[in-house]
């Protein structure tokens, strides 16, 4: 049982199948020409758990300024990052520090009480629980300001919106 197939479909057939072929090849020939690196296991992200008033980018920056960031990798209990080398118990402590510092934006209120870093060394996920406290906080040495804003013209704006108070 033979099929009738056109000589020019053919063609195209054939150099379909030459180009698959010989793009699996330069795929596997790269593959086999790239240097191995055995870095470890890389950061791979970074979990919050326990906010509600702290932003998560803010607790991600200040625990990424402890060296658990992308672009570090774990090697056996060590840490390595593009500047220094640390132990991971030691960054997971400055991971906690920082963490605590984090305030909220545009204050200097640092409503987290305590904080737990843990890294997994298989995933290289970087997990962190917050304790957000404000009985802790004294925030009654914060003073505002007012203005007078009489001499001010009233707005005509439907968006009437009052700059102090």
């Amino acid at each position: 049982m033979f099929f009738k197939i056109r000589r020019d479909t053919l063609i195209i057939l054939l150099l379909a199948f030459i180009l698959i072929v010989c793009g699996r090849l330069i795929i596997y020939v790269a593959y086999a020409s790239s240097a191995e690196v055995a870095e470890g296991v890389p950061i791979a992200g970074i979990i919050v758990k326990g906010n509600d008033i702290v932003p998560i980018d803010s607790i991600r920056y200040n625990v990424q300024n402890s060296g658990l960031r992308e672009g570090s990798y774990i090697d056996g209990d060590i840490l390595k990052t593009s500047i220094r080398e640390l132990p991971v118990t030691e960054a997971e402590a400055n991971a906690e520090k920082f963490v605590r510092r984090s305030t909220i934006p545009g204050t200097k209120i640092a409503p987290i009480a305590g904080a737990d870093v843990t890294v997994n060394r298989d995933t290289g996920i970087v997990t962190v629980t917050v304790i957000e406290d404000f009985s802790t906080i004294n925030i009654t040495g914060n003073k505002t300001t007012s203005s007078d804003n009489s001499n001010l013209e009233k707005s005509t704006s439907v968006y009437n919106y009052s700059i102090a108070g």
